[in-house]
């Protein structure tokens, strides 16, 4: 039994390379993100700055060309190379997936173990669904009424009314 754990524990810890440029994703913007550009230029026609950081970024990332950081396990000694990363926002997966985690980790670790959490969840039927979707503004006034039922529910559970209030102030 200590054996399997041992071959397990092992296999989780040994670093694996990322490589971005055998995904689906990376070879499809690879090929034709200079051709999209062209064509937009010829159109007289400029992505916006934040656009192209993106893509240029996210072609860079997880690559060994654009920059690296030779690591060396003090249990093994191994070493390995470990590319750099582009860190953005936008549609990078690997980023992406990193953030999410990071942000995951935080709410687990440090604060929903403190704080006392109801979850709420609230599903339309479809066509209500697509008139949220094509008018938002109507989405915004049955949100709006959803959270004052909700919290008027909440504050009658926990003995709120307005003599309490009162004796508060």
């Amino acid at each position: 039994m200590s054996i399997a754990k041992d071959i397990r524990r092992e296999d989780t810890l040994r670093y694996k390379r990322h490589k971005p440029e055998e995904t689906l994703l990376y070879q499809i913007i690879d090929k034709y993100y200079a051709q999209f550009v062209d064509h937009m230029a010829q159109q007289d026609k400029e992505l916006p700055k934040y656009v192209r950081l993106e893509f240029e970024e996210y072609l860079k990332c997880g690559r060994l060309e654009h920059g690296i950081l030779r690591v060396r396990c003090e249990d093994c000694h191994n070493e390995f190379l470990v590319a750099f990363s582009c860190k953005r926002r936008g549609f990078c997966p690997s980023c992406g997936a990193r953030r999410m985690e990071e942000s995951a980790a935080l709410l687990v670790d440090d604060i929903l173990p403190y704080e006392p959490i109801r979850q709420w969840v609230l599903s339309f039927p479809f066509q209500l669904r697509f008139l949220f979707a094509s008018y938002p503004q109507i989405m915004g006034k049955v949100l709006g009424i959803v959270y004052r039922t909700l919290a008027t529910h909440i504050t009658k559970k926990a003995g709120y009314n307005k003599q309490t209030a009162k004796r508060v102030r």
